[in-house]
């Protein structure tokens, strides 16, 4: 057997100071993410029931278990990966399940559940998706299974409409929004289908009056995933969902074809939509009247804006204190609104640094799209993050009054189980592009993966059989 076939089966052990670092740094923060939220546990409890909850230790040691759960398995299979991704996620999670227990128990309880199921689907994914370009060889697979999942709420007897939206899907005592894990797979699709043709869009050599447009023929397939996505999201009156796959298509257009004409086209382009939404559909219309002016209609449609507003004001530098204020006066605190509760008892100090702990995970993501060399990377690295930053952005500037309000989440923060899961995937797929480009950087060696291994040893046996063959 050669030694390219000894290396391939047997796994090569090398010392990175560089990952070992890395893994070092993630561990501590990790842990202090845990004390973080296992003391502010402890605070909320104090400051409304003034007792320390009797399960603090139960309750700080199983965080732990998880966090250093996924820590493990990160430090097994993606040792490269970038340090503070998994720490700040955490963090986030951590602040979003005390505010969500100082709202509702029942709920707290439920996102616990949720949560031990979130930390298994980031273990599954990491284990599963050895190798990220591995990902683009099943792209139009991603491509029907995301279309699947968002034709999925409409279907009779399973789609739920819930607040005036039908993006809720209902089996049994579950409910779970498809939408979700459908933006995952159409960012896979349009990454792997824009890196293939990346060059081809570009050249733009189809000329309509005084435009440059790509051939029909390449443009075409991507066009219609991504107006598939809108129109459905759109007639299921998903407005946020609508805006997030809009804003990423433009932004993976931009970065694969590397023209501004496309960021300025998409600009022209949203704003024509947002019209048309705001002239023919009455709930963006109540959206938009209850962005301009709450105090219209103070009692009734401004009534959940307003009271987040004075929230946020009671809140003030340092906040009322965890358990202190009365964060749930806001409807739907626990979703939409769940920064205003935060900005509220912890100030903005607190409301600060969840907008930072966004802004970190932002630039570790775009940080690992400029670090790859390979396109279909880039393009997913970017796409992914974009996902994370267009939802902190609509969420918390719709809270704020910056943006009309939409109905999506705060990754990682406001309750739901589907949207956890979601966000714990791409965070795994993120750090899975992470640790790819440190490997192929030379920061730590490129050893074989568990399925190249099983693959090298099955063919080296399968050529030592043969070799006895020929020997007899």
């Amino acid at each position: 057997m050669s030694d390219l076939d000894v290396s391939a089966v047997q796994p090569v052990v090398v010392d990175s100071p560089l990952a070992r670092s890395r893994r070092t740094t993630e561990l501590t923060l990790v842990v202090m993410a845990a004390l973080i939220t296992g003391a502010a546990y402890t605070i909320t409890a104090l400051g409304t029931n003034a007792e320390i909850p009797p399960g603090i230790i139960v309750f700080v040691a199983i965080l732990l278990g998880l966090l250093l759960c996924a820590h493990v398995v990160v430090r097994l299979v993606a040792r490269g990966a970038d340090g503070t991704l998994l720490p700040l996620a955490a963090l986030l999670h951590g602040i979003g399940f005390v505010m969500i227990t100082r709202l509702d128990d029942k709920l707290a309880g439920l996102q616990a559940t949720w949560s031990l199921v979130a930390i298994g689907a980031f273990v599954a994914t990491l284990l599963i998706v050895q190798r990220a370009t591995d990902l683009a060889r099943y792209s139009w697979l991603f491509f029907f299974g995301g279309a699947f999942l968002l034709l999925l709420p409409l279907a009779p007897g399973l789609g739920v409409n819930i607040n005036g939206a039908r993006i809720w899907v209902s089996l049994g005592p579950i409910n779970f929004q498809p939408g979700e894990f459908a933006k995952i797979a159409l960012a896979i699709f349009f990454a792997s289908y824009l890196a293939d043709r990346r060059e081809l869009i570009a050249a733009s050599t189809w000329r309509v009056g005084p435009l440059h447009l790509p051939e029909p023929r390449y443009i075409a397939p991507i066009i219609m995933a991504w107006g598939f996505a809108v129109v459905v999201m759109v007639f299921q009156k998903d407005l946020g969902s609508s805006l997030l796959f809009f804003t990423l298509f433009v932004v993976m257009m931009w970065v694969a074809t590397e023209r501004l004409s496309y960021l300025l086209i998409g600009f022209v382009l949203f704003a024509l939509a947002a019209y048309f939404s705001w002239t023919q559909f009455g709930h963006v219309q109540t959206r938009v009247d209850i962005w301009l002016d709450p105090w219209a209609d103070p009692l009734n449609k401004g009534y959940q804006i307003i009271q987040s507003l004075y929230g946020l004001a009671d809140g003030g530098l340092t906040g009322t204190g965890l358990g202190r204020g009365n964060p749930g006066q806001v409807p739907e605190a626990q979703n939409d609104f769940i920064f205003s509760s935060i900005g509220e008892e912890w100030g903005l100090i607190g409301a600060t640094g969840v907008l930072m702990a966004f802004i970190l995970i932002v630039g570790a993501g775009l940080r690992t799209a400029l670090r790859t060399d390979r396109t279909f990377e880039k393009l997913l690295a970017v796409g992914l993050t974009t996902i994370v930053g267009i939802q902190g952005f609509i969420i918390i500037g719709g809270v704020i009054k910056v943006v009309p309000l939409t109905g999506i989440t705060l990754p990682f923060v406001s309750y739901g189980g589907s949207s956890l899961v979601a966000n714990y995937i791409l965070l795994a797929l993120l750090i899975r592009l992470s640790d790819a480009s440190a490997r192929r950087l030379g920061e730590l060696p490129d050893d074989p993966t568990p399925s190249e291994r099983w693959k090298a040893w099955r063919l080296s046996r399968s050529m030592r059989r043969a070799e006895r063959r020929e020997a007899a």
